[in-house]
Parts: structure tokens; C-alpha cells; sequence
């Protein structure tokens, strides 16, 4: 049996995004779905981007699309929890980028959830990769971690 890894907290991201939880998010048995864990991710790692003034989503030629997510459950987060994603850069390649995001309910210090997402930049016209844009990689490497 293999070893299980530990639980992130709060210390091992170098950046933040807060989220509340709505209503609508609880399933039947009253914490928030699997899948929208996942919209958590995509929201975190989107808004860093369009805040750190490098993702115009109408406008920008090069655009990251998401081709792997995964995550592993630690605890339940439920409405009206509130979130706070952390995300780091776990590797920055030509045209890819490997996010790791955590799940933090309301002020705890050990995650929820262990997210990895993985972003492809390619040309908005042609669905081609391409490098990751300059400016795009100056902001993935000031929150990237080894």
C-alpha cells in the first residue's frame, strides 16, 4: 500500500483567491458537489490571470485551455462555507503550465481539497500551441514553487 501524501495548508501557497459557496452548490447530502470544485480551480486560476492585467478573455491572442484536472477530497466544505483557493505553478514548460490549487474551508489551515490543473496556450485563431506569452510567464513564474 503506498504511503498517503500530506495535506496541504495554507503555508505551501504563495497566492490566494476567495470564493463564497452559494446555495446552490450543496447536493442531496449537503456539502458542495464534486463537480464545482472544480469551477474553483478554473475561477482562481483565471481571476490571477485577468488581475495581474495578462488574460483578456475576448481579446488575448494566446489562450490557456484546461486538457487535465484532478482532485483528491481531504474533507467536506458545504454552504455558506467560504473558500479560499491557493495556487501555485508546479511546472512551467514552452506551452504548458501545471497548477496546483488547495481548497481551504472558511479559516482552516490544512486543505479540503488538492486540485491539479494543467493549462495548453494556444493561438485563439487556430486552437494551435503556442509559447506561453511572455508577460503570462513573468506572473506563472512569481507563483511558481519547486
Amino acid at each position: 500500500m503506498s504511503e498517503k501524501a500530506p495535506v496541504p495548508t495554507r503555508d505551501d501557497y504563495p497566492h490566494f483567491c476567495e470564493i463564497q459557496t452559494r446555495w446552490h452548490d450543496n447536493d442531496v447530502y449537503q456539502h458542495v458537489n464534486n463537480v464545482i470544485y472544480y469551477s474553483f480551480f478554473d475561477t482562481a486560476v483565471n481571476e490571477h490571470l485577468i488581475n495581474s492585467g495578462v488574460l483578456d478573455i475576448a481579446t488575448s491572442p494566446a489562450i490557456g485551455l484546461v486538457i487535465e484536472t484532478q482532485c483528491q477530497y481531504f474533507s467536506s466544505v458545504s454552504f455558506p462555507d467560504k473558500v479560499s483557493v491557493g495556487l501555485k505553478v508546479v511546472h512551467l514548460g514552452n506551452s504548458s503550465v501545471r497548477y496546483e490549487t488547495a481548497l481551504f474551508r472558511n479559516n482552516d489551515t490544512d486543505a479540503a481539497a488538492l486540485g491539479r490543473f494543467v493549462h495548453v496556450y494556444v493561438d485563439r485563431q487556430s486552437n494551435r500551441p503556442v509559447p506561453i506569452p511572455d508577460p503570462v510567464r513573468k506572473v506563472l513564474k512569481s507563483i511558481t514553487v519547486n
